[in-house]
């Protein structure tokens, strides 16, 4: 037999006989508005928010790491939801956005703003990034106004041509593949 490897990989990889299961599809996301670099806690905040909980960003910045995803799954667990990696390189968003609406979940994507460079500059950052969240077919930017592109369809989203930072899939707490 010849192997070789396989040069791609679904997002989101189902073992043999495994079907892609649903966590929130009923979930009703209501778009916030960040106020200055806050977008992991206005995203945080936006999510809980959708389970009941009266949260603030405020809530979520003393308690997460911007660099951290770790720090953002916990932060999620008090509301039954943590985060897993999907499988993932640094195409440009816009090559994903079929297959993260096919699998018609809860997902964050974080993207780099800029071209992303190889070493990070004189303060041991490598270049600014931004997270918004995907429900089903519909993106929310933190950044933008619910009117003006802050909540949209994913394949008419601006922002498809940057290239992909992170992307996590939201799952109830204690599920096998969580952070």
């Amino acid at each position: 037999m010849s192997w070789r490897p396989d040069a791609s990989a679904p997002l989101w990889h189902l073992a043999k006989g495994e079907r892609n299961e649903i966590f929130y599809s009923d979930l009703e996301l209501e778009h916030l508005k960040q106020i200055g670099p806050s977008c992991v806690a206005t995203t945080l905040c936006m999510v809980a928010r959708a389970t009941g909980a009266d949260v603030t960003p405020e809530d979520f910045k003393g308690i997460t790491n911007s660099q951290s995803p770790h720090s953002w799954s916990e932060a999620l667990k008090p509301y039954g939801m943590q985060l897993a990696y999907c499988n993932h390189d640094q195409r440009r968003i816009g090559y994903l956005i079929d297959e993260l609406k096919q699998l018609n979940d809860l997902f964050f994507l974080s993207f780099y703003s800029v071209d992303p460079p190889s070493d990070p500059d004189e303060n041991g950052k490598l270049c600014t990034a931004h997270i918004v969240t995907m429900h089903g077919s519909t993106i929310y930017d933190t950044a933008k106004y619910p009117s003006r592109e802050g909540v949209c369809d994913a394949s008419a989203y601006s922002r498809l041509e940057r290239q992909t930072k992170r992307i996590f899939r939201v799952v109830p707490v204690g599920y096998p593949r969580c952070l």
